[in-house]
């Protein structure tokens, strides 16, 4: 079975990456265009600096690199697909690497700050109502 294309509100990929970016803040969702046209941030405009110094480099021939981020509140672009981001979490740097899915998405979307809890069986001693749990 063959692969299908993505494509976001009618463009491909490669028409989105090739669209000003002007073009393409009007197709996001409205909490995503209204935080980009009010500007990039300065911490959000050193994470796009470092993705095209990267792209730039990749094309002399580097090896791909992740870039390390604290800004979770950066919106996916399509200019980022395919590169590798270290989000952090608040503990450490979870590896992401950008899908064509992702677009129009957070970062921090994609780095869960908490784990789910689970609970293992209560020992000997924990608590009082531990006490009336048959031991194995």
């Amino acid at each position: 079975m063959a692969r299908k294309e993505f494509v976001y509100r009618g463009y491909t990929l490669e028409e989105l990456q090739q669209m000003p970016l002007d073009n393409v803040i009007d197709l996001f969702p409205s909490r995503q265009r209204r935080s980009l046209k009010r500007g990039f941030l300065p911490r959000q405009k050193k994470v796009l600096e470092k993705i095209r110094k990267l792209k730039k480099d990749e094309n002399k021939g580097g090896r791909p690199q992740i870039i390390k981020t604290h800004c979770r509140d950066m919106i996916v672009l399509p200019e980022m697909v395919g590169v590798t981001f270290g989000i952090y979490n608040g503990k450490e740097f979870t590896e992401v690497t950008i899908q064509p899915e992702m677009i129009g998405c957070y970062f921090g979307e994609f780095a869960p700050t908490r784990k789910r809890v689970e609970h293992g069986d209560p020992g000997m001693g924990a608590t009082r109502s531990s006490m009336f749990v048959p031991l194995k």
